[in-house]
């Protein structure tokens, strides 16, 4: 039997604005776009790990009701989600790629553990760390 993560979602308050950045700013394919009523299961994917997919969800039914999409939307929006992991060649250049393409970093490059990473917020909020990698 074999097992593994296929699949790990990150809350969006506008699924066609996070498309867009993951598309456009972060280099990342469409892998799915269905939709099924009001719901909408979109997925992205790196170009370099095809077997992973992101997915860009919107809080709400059916997974979850008004009151909690609520709070969920604020708590993303503040950037209070645990931060994703995006591994680099490279981070200063891709800082300053992803810069020039309007990214909202939070922190600049730094040294530090050996290696050197850099912060950015998508635009519903989520945080993540861009790290290069050692080698």
């Amino acid at each position: 039997m074999t097992q593994g993560i296929e699949t790990v979602g990150l809350y969006v308050r506008d699924q066609d604005e996070a498309l867009a950045f993951y598309v456009d700013k972060l280099g990342f394919r469409v892998h799915t776009d269905v939709g099924n009523g009001d719901y909408r299961w979109l997925t992205v994917q790196h170009p370099e790990q095809p077997g992973f997919q992101l997915g860009l969800f919107k809080p709400g039914p059916p997974v979850l009701d008004e009151a909690t999409a609520q709070a969920v939307r604020a708590i993303v929006a503040k950037g209070a989600m645990p931060p994703l992991v995006l591994s680099v060649s490279d981070c200063r250049a891709a800082h300053a790629r992803l810069q020039a393409l309007g990214v909202e970093f939070t922190q600049e490059p730094v040294e530090r553990y050996g290696t050197v990473d850099a912060g950015f917020r998508d635009p519903s909020g989520n945080g993540w760390k861009m790290i290069q990698a050692r080698g």
